[in-house]
């Protein structure tokens, strides 16, 4: 069993940066996955990494803004993004699954709670 916690968000002004993390409670050999969900819409992809953290996937919508990396070391996944946009507030998960990264979330094994981020016009 792997237990993940978020952390990092918070409100933010359009074009603004936060960086997400997610703590692994042990030393993890998933690929993981950050998704995100707004009032009123379905959860949905936003990025993915291998276990070796130099495969990555992002959703059209934040390419060029969001980038998704591990330390495995600290058994830690971040998610930086860049020029925020108010279209991006929802809460983001973080996820963990065996072999590949994938965008479908009904593959994932491990859900973190979530924390939320808003970005202000």
């Amino acid at each position: 069993q792997v237990q993940l916690v978020e952390s990092g968000g918070g409100l933010v002004q359009a074009g603004g940066s936060l960086r997400l993390s997610c703590a692994a409670s042990a030393r993890t050999f998933y690929a993981m996955g950050w998704f995100r969900q707004a009032p009123g819409k379905e959860r949905e992809f936003v990025a993915g990494v291998g276990w070796g953290g130099a495969i990555a996937s992002y959703a059209d919508s934040v390419k060029g803004r969001f980038t998704i990396s591990r330390v495995n070391a600290k058994n830690t996944v971040y998610l930086q993004m860049n020029s925020l946009k108010p279209e991006d507030t929802a809460i983001y998960y973080c996820a963990a699954r065996q072999l590949k990264a994938s965008m479908k979330s009904e593959e994932y094994d491990y859900w973190g709670q979530g924390t939320q981020v808003t970005v202000s016009s």
